[in-house]
């Protein structure tokens, strides 16, 4: 895997670059080169093109995950709350490293971040797509004196600071969709997967995973079991740099779970709400084996979802809970 990874930032800006000198710089072989290559298509699902008398290149040119342009990237005060930033080339699940380390006394500020993942999860052990190189898989560990039970309204904080950080960035016609949906146009933009450890009366700790689909093609996502789209296409023809994007999403996050500790859930549900375009649509709500229709309500001051039934309004939390519209 390390020759692979070296062959790919080698070959990441999509020029053309020799088998002879691939192999000068890696100080192997050229059939070496020619092996990792293949391997590293194979593997890594990438588009390496052979240009005869020429070289190699990657058809679509990669921008990898690098600390030092996401740290510059930062505001003042995003780095000082910035305690940890690791990148993976590969991992199982981002989030799932940052809750076993956080066993170990990892501190709160810690982000994780990885080109691709072998175990990516979503909601309701859904597997999450992770491609090599052209999404975003980023967790972030955040400590809190509080209970884990307070802590069951941060997943609508943490969408709509990821929507409102988008919609900064050109986005537009972004909607949020309870409890941690981002789409656009009805199709699944991005996913939150927030955990939560800690004694039953405080202190706790959350990880916040987010999976947001940026440049990945069509087959790349052929397994996903849901319309969904990528950022490319939102921000049509405005390109926004995968390390940029980090940056901006780490400033607001850090600040946001910083402020969800001091204020709790209500000074982001105005935000929340701007982009809840369900708000009175007919809709079906699944747990477990049962399923209830009504008209959505909105969001209740502790983050339920309010939903208008035959029977009178009813209030849902989040957890195993899964909503869709009706038309």
């Amino acid at each position: 895997m390390e020759r692979q990874l070296a062959l790919v930032r080698l070959l990441a800006d999509g020029d053309i670059h020799s088998g002879q000198v691939l192999a000068e710089q890696l100080g192997v072989t050229r059939a070496a080169v020619w092996k990792a290559l293949r391997k590293m298509a194979d593997e890594l699902d990438l588009d390496i093109e052979s240009v005869p008398g020429r070289g190699y290149r990657l058809n679509r040119p990669l921008e990898l995950l690098d600390a030092g342009h996401i740290r510059a990237g930062l505001s003042p005060a995003g780095r000082a709350r910035l305690t940890g930033l690791e990148i993976h080339p590969q991992i199982d699940s981002t989030n799932s490293y940052l809750m076993r380390q956080a066993g170990a006394g990892l501190p709160s500020g810690t982000v994780c971040l990885a080109e691709r993942q072998t175990a990516g999860r979503g909601r309701r052990g859904r597997t999450w797509v992770s491609p090599f190189g052209v999404n975003l898989y980023l967790s972030l560990l955040w400590r809190y004196p509080l209970a884990p039970a307070a802590l069951g309204g941060a997943s609508l904080a943490v969408g709509a600071i990821v929507a409102e950080v988008l919609r900064d960035l050109g986005a537009r016609g972004l909607t949020l969709k309870w409890p941690n949906d981002l789409l656009w146009k009805r199709r699944k933009l991005a996913g939150l997967l927030l955990e939560v450890a800690g004694e039953s009366q405080g202190p706790s700790h959350l990880v916040v995973g987010i999976g947001l689909n940026l440049r990945m093609e069509t087959g790349q996502g052929a397994f996903i079991d849901q319309p969904w789209t990528r950022l490319d296409e939102v921000l049509d023809g405005q390109p926004v740099g995968r390390n940029q994007l980090v940056a901006r999403l780490l400033d607001g996050l850090l600040a946001g779970l910083e402020r969800y500790g001091q204020e709790g859930l209500t000074p982001f549900l105005p935000l929340w709400r701007g982009f809840d375009q369900l708000l009175g649509e007919p809709v079906r709500l699944s747990f477990g084996e049962h399923q209830i229709e009504g008209t959505h309500a909105g969001i209740a001051e502790d983050g339920s979802l309010q939903l208008d039934t035959a029977d009178g309004r009813r209030l849902f939390q989040g957890g195993e809970v899964s909503l869709r519209p009706l038309v």
